[in-house]
């Protein structure tokens, strides 16, 4: 009995971390983590204002990303090319739950000085995904 027991958790672990992988990791599922962790939608032109605002930092995220993220960027220090930000002209952007957080708060703490609220990253990937 013990045996079955310790098989049956076994699987409904291997289940349970295979439907997580398969959950959508796409941008609006994305979007909708920051609109729920925020308790409201991301307004579409907050985030335009706030992508093309320079903050604390005397940056903003079109410093390195252009005016237009559906274009490519580069890196204000490094020179590095940045691929287009906007899902529709760059079909991989915001498709990684750790990728989107980890640049998230990297480049937040480098424009802000501190990490983005829920609203405000909502606000700006509403933006993002709103670009055609």
């Amino acid at each position: 009995m013990r045996t079955v027991q310790i098989i049956l958790v076994g699987g409904l672990v291997v289940l349970l971390s295979w439907a997580a992988m398969a959950a959508s990791t796409g941008p609006a599922a994305q979007l909708e983590r920051f609109e729920t962790e925020a308790a409201r939608r991301g307004q579409a032109e907050a985030g335009r204002q706030f992508f093309l605002t320079k903050h604390g930092n005397e940056w903003a995220c079109a410093s390195c990303h252009g005016e237009w993220p559906t274009r490519s960027g580069r890196h204000a220090t490094t020179g590095k090319t940045l691929e287009p930000l906007a899902p529709a002209f760059n079909p991989k952007s915001l498709t990684d739950t750790a990728r989107v957080d980890k640049w998230l708060r990297r480049n937040c703490k480098d424009v802000l000085s501190r990490e983005c609220s829920a609203g405000e990253k909502a606000d700006v990937l509403a933006w993002l995904i709103s670009l055609r």
